[in-house]
């Protein structure tokens, strides 16, 4: 099994240490890891490889400092062509950001099964874009892995 999986943000890499580890222990799963590049820094970026001993990205989008629309459009771009090359048989996505979403939609249009770690959490104000990444992801998702029993009621 080949997992693709999307992390860009300082959340999404401290979720990715836990999870690529586990993925690790089983030999017949690859994960592949692609960084959207949405967090780039060093401080923001790199040292959590180096200290949370994360895998290092198989792919590096490079793909920051945009507005919501233009981030996540070229995100989209990115992350369909990986998903044509790589041939995944899933799409992992953690969380609420535009990394999040243009992975989703990518694989949503691809008609690859997307698992949704955080699925369900909600602000309830539809004025955040992170609201709205939320929402979008969960409703395309096939696995929506909620850390909490609110956000299987939110569901």
């Amino acid at each position: 099994m080949r997992i693709l999986t999307i992390i860009g943000a300082r959340p999404q890499f401290i979720k990715a240490a836990t999870v690529s580890r586990a993925i690790g222990l089983h030999s017949d799963i690859t994960e592949i890891i692609v960084h959207t590049g949405q967090h780039f820094d060093t401080n923001m970026s790199d040292v959590f490889f180096e200290q949370m001993d994360i895998p290092r990205p198989n792919h590096y989008l490079k793909i920051a400092s945009l507005s919501h629309g233009a981030m996540t459009g070229r995100m989209l771009e990115g992350i369909e062509e990986l998903i044509q090359q790589e041939k995944p048989d899933w799409m992992l996505v953690y969380g609420d950001t535009n990394s999040t979403l243009a992975g989703a939609l990518a694989a949503a249009k691809l008609h690859l099964p997307i698992a949704h770690v955080e699925a369900g959490l909600r602000s309830h104000n539809p004025a955040m874009p992170e609201e709205i990444n939320r929402v979008l992801t969960d409703r395309v998702s096939s696995l929506l892995l909620c850390p909490t029993k609110t956000a299987v009621n939110n569901l």
